[in-house]
């Protein structure tokens, strides 16, 4: 009887015991989950793994072939999609550094046209591979290079024989006869020009950064150097004879010159700072200045005002060889003129009805 009494009580005392443990584990499990149920809480919302993206980048392989050998020189490999010609240039030198980007000229095949340097790969690719002519277009120069040396030339040659410098002069001759007012005035308005060009080319002109082959410097400075030299040793020699109708030829011919100098300025800014740009692009039109009305009339009256500045420069000094640049430069113009008047009504036909490309009415 003592013996089961015994049993029991150690069956209850072990009962109690593990009713104890399994509460307190229960305890704990319970403060497990709220430290962890906080911590979650804490952490803020689950974000999701961002999917990686794998982009297929197609790139080409461009093989550079000589216009004239048809030798292979190159290949330029991993070219992408957006690179243009200017990147093929710039990678063709680091392969072949002995061709600068800007003498390097390429064509999609021989006797082609040479491929603009804004040009992307991808709108002249047939396939993955790509070939190309190679030209070297020899020893480049920038076009604000070309203009400031064409302009600045006659600027300071003039005035050269303006001083009537000895080895050109008699020295006696040249003491001996009074210069004409006309002379003067020629000078300064010989001036007045040329650095008119100077001054637009540096702050008005948008000037393409690209280049142009030296044998076109040489041929303009030649040109425009030996004209000056040629119109500047008839006016200013002592045995120059002023202009028949004296001085009303000269102040008419005087005032038609500055108004014509005005114009082309005046025509140049407008032109530098368009209205509209890109697709919304239009035609110039003439605003509250005078000097800009000649837009009803013309559609390169920038050309317009140049003639009649030579013109009356002509006029003004009565020598032949103003009157033959003048000539030269009319022609010149013309065809200028009337190219760009071709391109203006493709593009701006809605504006250029009964507009002449460059002489109102007539041509």
């Amino acid at each position: 009887m003592f013996k089961r009494h015994k049993s029991l009580s150690s069956d209850r005392k072990r009962e109690l015991f593990f009713q104890r443990v399994s509460r307190s584990i229960m305890k704990n499990d319970i403060r497990n989950f709220h430290s962890l149920s906080q911590l979650v809480l804490s952490a803020g919302p689950l974000k999701a793994t961002p999917a990686v993206k794998h982009s297929k980048t197609t790139h080409f392989e461009i093989e550079i072939i000589d216009a004239q050998t048809r030798k292979q020189i190159c290949i330029v490999d991993k070219v992408t999609q957006t690179a243009t010609i200017h990147d093929v240039k710039q990678k063709f030198h680091k392969i072949c550094p002995k061709w600068c980007p800007s003498q390097v000229g390429l064509q999609l095949e021989c006797g082609g046209p040479f491929l603009r340097d804004h040009i992307t790969i991808q709108s002249v690719a047939a396939s993955s591979i790509i070939t190309l002519y190679f030209t070297d277009l020899g020893q480049q120069v920038s076009w604000t290079t070309v203009f400031l040396a064409e302009y600045t030339g006659p600027l300071l040659i003039y005035l050269l024989f303006y001083l009537r410098i000895s080895y050109v002069y008699d020295r006696k001759e040249s003491t001996r006869s009074i210069r004409h007012p006309v002379v003067h005035l020629a000078c300064l308005f010989h001036c007045i020009h040329y650095i008119r060009y100077l001054l637009e080319t540096l702050f008005v002109h948008k000037v393409s950064s690209g280049h142009t082959p030296l044998k076109n410097l040489i041929q303009g400075c030649a040109f425009y150097w030996g004209f000056t030299s040629w119109i500047a040793y008839y006016i200013n020699h002592p045995q120059y004879t002023p202009p028949s109708f004296g001085n009303r030829q000269v102040t008419v011919s005087a005032i038609n010159f500055l108004v014509c100098e005005a114009g082309n300025h005046f025509i140049n800014v407008m032109l530098a700072h368009p209205i509209h740009t890109g697709n919304n692009a239009c035609f110039p039109r003439p605003n509250y200045n005078p000097f800009t009305w000649l837009f009803l009339l013309v559609s390169c009256p920038n050309y317009t005002y140049e003639i009649g500045s030579w013109i009356s420069f002509t006029v003004m000094t009565q020598t032949l060889p103003v009157g033959i640049f003048t000539l030269l430069m009319s022609i010149q113009m013309s065809l200028w003129a009337q190219k760009k008047h071709k391109i203006y009504v493709k593009k701006f036909n809605a504006y250029m009805h009964r507009k002449s490309a460059i002489i109102p009415f007539i041509l």
